[in-house]
Protein backbone atom coordinates (compact mmCIF):
# COMPACT_ATOMS: atom_id res chain seq x y z
CA UNK A 1 0.00 0.00 0.00
CA UNK A 2 1.19 3.12 -0.59
CA UNK A 3 2.01 5.86 1.98
CA UNK A 4 1.35 9.42 1.92
CA UNK A 5 3.96 12.11 3.49
CA UNK A 6 3.22 15.74 2.94
CA UNK A 7 6.74 17.62 2.06
CA UNK A 8 6.86 21.35 2.66
CA UNK A 9 9.30 23.91 0.82
CA UNK A 10 9.71 21.95 -2.61
CA UNK A 11 11.35 23.86 -5.18
CA UNK A 12 10.37 23.32 -8.91
CA UNK A 13 13.66 22.04 -9.93
CA UNK A 14 13.39 19.52 -6.89
CA UNK A 15 10.13 18.07 -7.62
CA UNK A 16 11.14 15.46 -10.17
CA UNK A 17 13.55 13.86 -7.97
CA UNK A 18 10.69 13.59 -5.16
CA UNK A 19 8.75 12.14 -7.34
CA UNK A 20 11.18 9.46 -8.86
CA UNK A 21 11.97 8.65 -5.40
CA UNK A 22 8.77 8.52 -3.87
CA UNK A 23 7.89 5.73 -6.52
CA UNK A 24 10.91 4.28 -5.89
CA UNK A 25 10.02 4.05 -1.81
CA UNK A 26 6.57 3.38 -2.41
CA UNK A 27 5.46 6.89 -1.22
CA UNK A 28 2.53 9.25 -2.38
CA UNK A 29 4.59 12.57 -2.29
CA UNK A 30 2.10 15.66 -1.73
CA UNK A 31 4.52 18.51 -2.81
CA UNK A 32 4.36 21.85 -1.16
CA UNK A 33 6.51 24.42 -2.40
CA UNK A 34 5.75 26.93 0.95
CA UNK A 35 8.17 26.95 3.82
CA UNK A 36 5.90 25.19 6.77
CA UNK A 37 4.77 28.03 9.37
CA UNK A 38 2.34 28.81 12.34
CA UNK A 39 -0.19 30.78 9.26
CA UNK A 40 -0.15 27.83 7.30
CA UNK A 41 0.12 24.36 9.07
CA UNK A 42 -3.24 23.59 8.54
CA UNK A 43 -2.47 22.35 4.97
CA UNK A 44 -0.63 19.37 6.89
CA UNK A 45 -3.78 19.03 9.04
CA UNK A 46 -4.85 14.82 8.98
CA UNK A 47 -1.48 13.30 7.82
CA UNK A 48 0.18 11.08 9.77
CA UNK A 49 3.76 12.07 8.37
CA UNK A 50 5.26 15.63 7.61
CA UNK A 51 8.68 15.95 5.93
CA UNK A 52 10.45 20.14 6.01
CA UNK A 53 13.36 21.66 5.11
CA UNK A 54 15.44 24.66 7.43
CA UNK A 55 13.11 27.46 7.71
CA UNK A 56 10.32 25.74 8.62
CA UNK A 57 9.77 26.57 11.71
CA UNK A 58 6.07 25.84 13.54
CA UNK A 59 5.02 26.90 17.09
CA UNK A 60 4.11 24.27 20.32
CA UNK A 61 0.68 25.12 20.01
CA UNK A 62 0.44 24.49 15.96
CA UNK A 63 2.31 21.15 16.64
CA UNK A 64 -0.22 20.06 18.96
CA UNK A 65 -2.76 20.84 16.49
CA UNK A 66 -1.21 18.63 14.03
CA UNK A 67 -0.85 15.87 16.95
CA UNK A 68 -4.25 15.87 17.62
CA UNK A 69 -5.24 15.36 14.21
CA UNK A 70 -3.15 12.65 13.44
CA UNK A 71 0.83 13.89 12.99
CA UNK A 72 3.12 10.62 14.03
CA UNK A 73 5.86 11.66 12.40
CA UNK A 74 7.75 14.88 11.62
CA UNK A 75 10.80 14.47 9.17
CA UNK A 76 13.51 17.04 7.89
CA UNK A 77 15.59 16.39 5.08
CA UNK A 78 18.15 18.56 7.16
CA UNK A 79 21.50 18.02 8.94
CA UNK A 80 20.28 21.05 11.09
CA UNK A 81 17.63 20.62 13.41
CA UNK A 82 17.34 23.43 15.18
CA UNK A 83 13.86 24.72 13.26
CA UNK A 84 12.23 21.37 14.80
CA UNK A 85 10.58 21.67 18.38
CA UNK A 86 11.91 18.94 19.91
CA UNK A 87 9.98 19.67 23.04
CA UNK A 88 6.82 19.84 21.30
CA UNK A 89 7.78 15.81 19.41
CA UNK A 90 8.34 14.47 22.51
CA UNK A 91 5.42 15.99 24.42
CA UNK A 92 2.81 15.15 22.14
CA UNK A 93 4.45 11.65 20.89
CA UNK A 94 5.55 13.07 17.87
CA UNK A 95 8.49 10.70 16.19
CA UNK A 96 11.02 12.82 14.49
CA UNK A 97 14.27 11.87 12.50
CA UNK A 98 16.58 14.01 10.44
CA UNK A 99 19.79 13.42 7.66
CA UNK A 100 22.95 13.70 9.89
CA UNK A 101 24.70 13.46 6.10
CA UNK A 102 24.17 14.65 2.80
CA UNK A 103 26.70 14.88 -0.29
CA UNK A 104 29.89 16.43 1.41
CA UNK A 105 31.21 17.83 -2.04
CA UNK A 106 27.95 19.87 -2.77
CA UNK A 107 29.32 22.28 0.41
CA UNK A 108 33.15 21.92 -0.06
CA UNK A 109 32.55 22.74 -3.80
CA UNK A 110 30.97 25.78 -3.13
CA UNK A 111 33.61 26.85 -0.60
CA UNK A 112 36.03 26.30 -3.41
CA UNK A 113 34.22 28.30 -6.21
CA UNK A 114 33.92 31.37 -3.59
CA UNK A 115 36.93 31.33 -2.09
CA UNK A 116 38.75 30.95 -5.92
CA UNK A 117 36.78 33.31 -6.64
CA UNK A 118 38.00 36.13 -4.21
CA UNK A 119 41.68 35.15 -4.60
CA UNK A 120 41.73 35.40 -8.55
CA UNK A 121 39.32 38.60 -8.25
CA UNK A 122 36.88 37.09 -10.98
CA UNK A 123 33.65 38.61 -9.27
CA UNK A 124 35.43 42.25 -9.72
CA UNK A 125 36.66 41.25 -13.18
CA UNK A 126 33.48 40.41 -14.79
CA UNK A 127 31.80 42.76 -12.99
CA UNK A 128 33.51 45.25 -15.53
CA UNK A 129 33.66 43.61 -18.20
CA UNK A 130 29.94 43.10 -17.88
CA UNK A 131 29.99 47.11 -18.20
CA UNK A 132 31.69 47.08 -21.20
CA UNK A 133 35.48 47.51 -19.42
CA UNK A 134 38.13 45.29 -20.36
CA UNK A 135 41.03 47.39 -19.66
CA UNK A 136 43.07 45.15 -16.73
CA UNK A 137 43.19 46.87 -13.95
CA UNK A 138 45.72 46.83 -10.55
CA UNK A 139 43.02 44.71 -8.68
CA UNK A 140 42.91 42.19 -11.08
CA UNK A 141 46.62 40.70 -10.14
CA UNK A 142 46.40 37.69 -7.98
CA UNK A 143 48.12 35.22 -6.05
CA UNK A 144 48.11 31.47 -7.17
CA UNK A 145 46.16 29.04 -4.40
CA UNK A 146 49.22 26.71 -4.81
CA UNK A 147 51.10 29.67 -2.54
CA UNK A 148 48.93 29.41 -0.13
CA UNK A 149 47.54 28.35 3.32
CA UNK A 150 44.36 26.98 3.14
CA UNK A 151 42.62 26.64 7.01
CA UNK A 152 39.56 24.31 7.24
CA UNK A 153 37.92 25.56 10.55
CA UNK A 154 35.87 22.60 11.65
CA UNK A 155 37.81 19.40 10.07
CA UNK A 156 34.73 17.05 10.00
CA UNK A 157 33.48 14.93 6.55
CA UNK A 158 32.70 18.21 4.85
CA UNK A 159 35.78 20.15 6.04
CA UNK A 160 38.34 17.00 5.19
CA UNK A 161 36.49 16.93 1.51
CA UNK A 162 37.53 21.08 1.35
CA UNK A 163 41.07 19.85 2.17
CA UNK A 164 41.33 17.75 -0.59
CA UNK A 165 40.05 19.93 -3.04
CA UNK A 166 42.63 22.33 -1.95
CA UNK A 167 45.47 20.12 -2.03
CA UNK A 168 44.68 18.87 -5.13
CA UNK A 169 45.37 22.29 -6.41
CA UNK A 170 48.68 22.35 -4.40
CA UNK A 171 47.80 24.41 -1.23
CA UNK A 172 48.96 23.90 1.66
CA UNK A 173 46.01 22.92 4.31
CA UNK A 174 46.07 22.92 8.06
CA UNK A 175 42.90 22.54 9.88
CA UNK A 176 41.33 23.22 13.81
CA UNK A 177 39.17 21.28 15.66
CA UNK A 178 38.73 20.48 19.01
CA UNK A 179 37.87 17.17 18.08
CA UNK A 180 40.70 15.64 16.37
CA UNK A 181 39.53 12.32 14.00
CA UNK A 182 42.09 9.82 13.03
CA UNK A 183 41.03 10.27 9.54
CA UNK A 184 41.22 14.01 9.68
CA UNK A 185 44.66 13.61 10.96
CA UNK A 186 45.61 12.14 7.43
CA UNK A 187 44.13 14.64 5.67
CA UNK A 188 45.14 18.00 7.19
CA UNK A 189 48.18 19.44 9.03
CA UNK A 190 46.38 20.41 12.86
CA UNK A 191 47.68 23.65 14.43
CA UNK A 192 46.97 25.14 17.64
CA UNK A 193 44.45 28.46 17.17
CA UNK A 194 46.57 31.17 17.76
CA UNK A 195 49.13 29.83 14.75
CA UNK A 196 46.12 28.02 12.70
CA UNK A 197 44.53 31.90 12.40
CA UNK A 198 48.33 33.51 11.67
CA UNK A 199 49.25 31.74 9.03
CA UNK A 200 45.94 31.08 7.04
CA UNK A 201 45.55 33.03 3.91
CA UNK A 202 42.02 31.46 3.51
CA UNK A 203 40.30 30.47 6.12
CA UNK A 204 36.77 28.48 5.68
CA UNK A 205 34.28 27.69 8.26
CA UNK A 206 33.24 24.18 8.43
CA UNK A 207 31.84 24.32 12.23
CA UNK A 208 29.22 22.57 13.48
CA UNK A 209 26.78 25.23 15.38
CA UNK A 210 26.34 24.46 19.00
CA UNK A 211 23.71 27.29 20.77
CA UNK A 212 25.32 28.74 23.13
CA UNK A 213 28.64 27.19 23.03
CA UNK A 214 30.12 28.61 19.69
CA UNK A 215 27.73 32.04 19.07
CA UNK A 216 30.40 34.13 17.03
CA UNK A 217 33.39 31.71 17.78
CA UNK A 218 35.16 34.07 14.64
CA UNK A 219 34.54 37.57 16.48
CA UNK A 220 36.10 40.55 16.16
CA UNK A 221 39.54 38.85 18.12
CA UNK A 222 39.36 36.11 16.07
CA UNK A 223 39.21 38.48 12.64
CA UNK A 224 42.25 40.68 14.40
CA UNK A 225 44.48 38.30 14.26
CA UNK A 226 43.90 37.10 10.43
CA UNK A 227 46.70 37.76 8.15
CA UNK A 228 46.34 41.21 6.23
CA UNK A 229 44.30 40.67 2.97
CA UNK A 230 43.28 37.22 3.88
CA UNK A 231 39.94 35.98 3.14
CA UNK A 232 37.07 34.34 5.07
CA UNK A 233 34.71 32.29 3.55
CA UNK A 234 31.26 30.82 5.60
CA UNK A 235 29.28 27.84 4.37
CA UNK A 236 28.75 26.58 7.91
CA UNK A 237 26.52 28.61 9.78
CA UNK A 238 25.54 32.33 10.25
CA UNK A 239 25.69 32.15 13.94
CA UNK A 240 29.68 31.07 13.82
CA UNK A 241 30.58 34.25 12.58
CA UNK A 242 29.97 37.48 14.08
CA UNK A 243 29.62 39.58 10.65
CA UNK A 244 29.80 43.30 12.03
CA UNK A 245 33.11 42.75 12.80
CA UNK A 246 34.14 40.77 9.21
CA UNK A 247 32.16 43.67 6.77
CA UNK A 248 34.25 45.70 9.64
CA UNK A 249 37.57 44.44 8.48
CA UNK A 250 36.48 44.66 5.07
CA UNK A 251 36.15 47.90 5.55
CA UNK A 252 39.10 48.38 6.79
CA UNK A 253 40.67 46.37 4.27
CA UNK A 254 42.15 44.17 6.26
CA UNK A 255 40.70 41.32 5.03
CA UNK A 256 40.68 40.89 1.01
CA UNK A 257 37.47 39.22 0.90
CA UNK A 258 34.61 37.72 2.91
CA UNK A 259 31.87 35.08 1.09
CA UNK A 260 29.05 33.46 3.35
CA UNK A 261 26.45 31.32 1.98
CA UNK A 262 24.61 31.20 6.01
CA UNK A 263 24.02 34.34 7.60
CA UNK A 264 21.88 35.12 11.05
CA UNK A 265 18.16 35.32 11.05
CA UNK A 266 18.78 34.89 7.54
CA UNK A 267 15.12 34.35 6.54
CA UNK A 268 15.49 38.08 7.09
CA UNK A 269 16.64 38.35 3.84
CA UNK A 270 17.24 34.98 2.37
CA UNK A 271 14.76 33.67 -0.21
CA UNK A 272 13.36 36.76 -0.60
CA UNK A 273 13.82 39.39 -3.53
CA UNK A 274 13.77 43.01 -3.19
CA UNK A 275 13.74 45.12 -6.24
CA UNK A 276 15.28 48.09 -4.32
CA UNK A 277 18.11 46.48 -2.33
CA UNK A 278 17.71 49.76 -0.06
CA UNK A 279 14.58 48.15 1.19
CA UNK A 280 16.54 45.55 3.24
CA UNK A 281 16.28 45.27 6.90
CA UNK A 282 19.09 46.50 8.37
CA UNK A 283 22.33 48.74 7.43
CA UNK A 284 24.42 45.39 7.86
CA UNK A 285 23.08 44.03 5.14
CA UNK A 286 23.20 46.75 3.08
CA UNK A 287 26.58 47.08 3.19
CA UNK A 288 26.52 43.60 1.96
CA UNK A 289 25.47 44.61 -1.13
CA UNK A 290 27.60 47.72 -1.14
CA UNK A 291 30.81 45.61 -0.62
CA UNK A 292 30.33 43.64 -3.77
CA UNK A 293 32.54 42.25 -5.08
CA UNK A 294 34.93 41.87 -1.76
CA UNK A 295 31.70 40.82 -0.36
CA UNK A 296 30.09 37.66 -2.19
CA UNK A 297 26.67 36.68 -0.97
CA UNK A 298 24.65 32.99 -1.63
CA UNK A 299 21.50 32.56 -0.33
CA UNK A 300 22.68 28.87 1.40
CA UNK A 301 22.74 27.06 -1.53
CA UNK A 302 25.63 24.88 -0.94
CA UNK A 303 23.03 21.92 -0.88
CA UNK A 304 21.67 23.08 -3.75
CA UNK A 305 22.87 19.96 -5.98
CA UNK A 306 21.45 16.73 -7.56
CA UNK A 307 23.48 14.40 -5.60
CA UNK A 308 22.77 16.20 -1.91
CA UNK A 309 18.97 16.42 -2.98
CA UNK A 310 19.43 12.92 -3.50
CA UNK A 311 20.55 11.95 -0.59
CA UNK A 312 18.19 14.33 1.91
CA UNK A 313 14.89 12.80 0.40
CA UNK A 314 15.88 9.20 0.35
CA UNK A 315 17.60 8.89 3.58
CA UNK A 316 14.27 10.89 5.10
CA UNK A 317 12.31 8.13 3.23
CA UNK A 318 14.44 5.49 4.58
CA UNK A 319 14.10 7.11 8.18
CA UNK A 320 10.40 6.67 7.45
CA UNK A 321 10.85 3.08 6.37
CA UNK A 322 12.78 2.33 9.71
CA UNK A 323 10.43 3.50 11.43
CA UNK A 324 7.22 1.81 10.02
CA UNK A 325 9.05 -1.76 9.79
CA UNK A 326 10.76 -1.54 13.55
CA UNK A 327 9.01 1.38 15.01
CA UNK A 328 12.32 2.84 15.36
CA UNK A 329 15.32 4.75 13.77
CA UNK A 330 19.07 5.44 14.18
CA UNK A 331 18.41 9.12 13.18
CA UNK A 332 15.93 9.80 15.38
CA UNK A 333 15.67 13.08 17.30
CA UNK A 334 14.04 11.87 20.25
CA UNK A 335 15.95 10.45 23.04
Amino acid sequence: MERKIICFGVRDYEKPYFEELGKKYNYELVLKSQFLNTENYKDALGYEIVMVRGNCVVNYEAMKDLADHGLKYYLTRTAGFNHVDLKACKDFHIESAYVPGYSPNSISELALTLAMMLLRNTGYTTDLTHRGQFKVTNQMFSREVRGCTVGILGCGRIGCTSAKLFKGLGARVVGYDVYQSDYAKEVVEFLPLEKFIAESDIILVHLAYIPGKNDHFIDKDFISKMKDQSILVNVARGEVLDLQAAVEAIKSNHLAGLAIDVIEQEKTIFFKNFDDPKHMDTPLHQDLIDLYPKVLVTPHVASSTDKALIDMIEVSLKNMDEYLLTGKCKNSLIK
